[in-house]
Parts: structure tokens; C-alpha cells; sequence
């Protein structure tokens, strides 16, 4: 499946709160999802290979799995 990242899941990924989750770990948590989100839905604990732990918001378009947030968690 095709995930496309936002401009704000990239800004956010630069910011203190999402330091140690990478773009890497957002594409792999996205495709991990299974099913269809046909609205925008938050996913919660996902962890990136640096061990931090972050959600995401993601729905599914008809070009791929949309990913418009990610969230670090403390």
C-alpha cells in the first residue's frame, strides 16, 4: 500500500516532542494498519526503532493510506 506523508507529519517529526521517531517508522506504522480507514482515525501505540513511543492520524484515499499527524509520546 501507497502511504503518503503530509507537510505536517514532516514539520512535526523536527519537533522536540517526535524527536526519535523517523519517517521510516511512520511509513512502517501506516502500512501495518489493517483494513480500510474510510474517515480519519487516530492509531495509538506505535513505537519507532529508537524506542519512542508515538500515534498517528491516517484515512485511506483512493491514491493510499494518508498519514496527516503523528503525536510523540513523553
Amino acid at each position: 500500500m501507497k502511504v503518503i506523508i503530509t507537510q505536517h507529519v514532516r514539520q512535526r517529526l523536527d519537533e522536540d516532542r517526535q524527536q526519535g521517531v523517523g519517517l521510516e517508522d511512520v511509513i512502517r506504522a501506516a502500512q501495518d494498519i489493517p483494513g480500510r480507514i474510510p474517515t480519519a482515525t487516530r492509531f495509538r501505540g506505535f513505537i519507532s526503532e529508537d524506542g519512542r513511543f508515538f500515534d498517528i492520524v491516517a484515512k485511506d484515499l483512493h491514491t493510499g493510506r494518508l498519514v496527516i499527524t503523528v503525536i510523540g509520546k513523553f
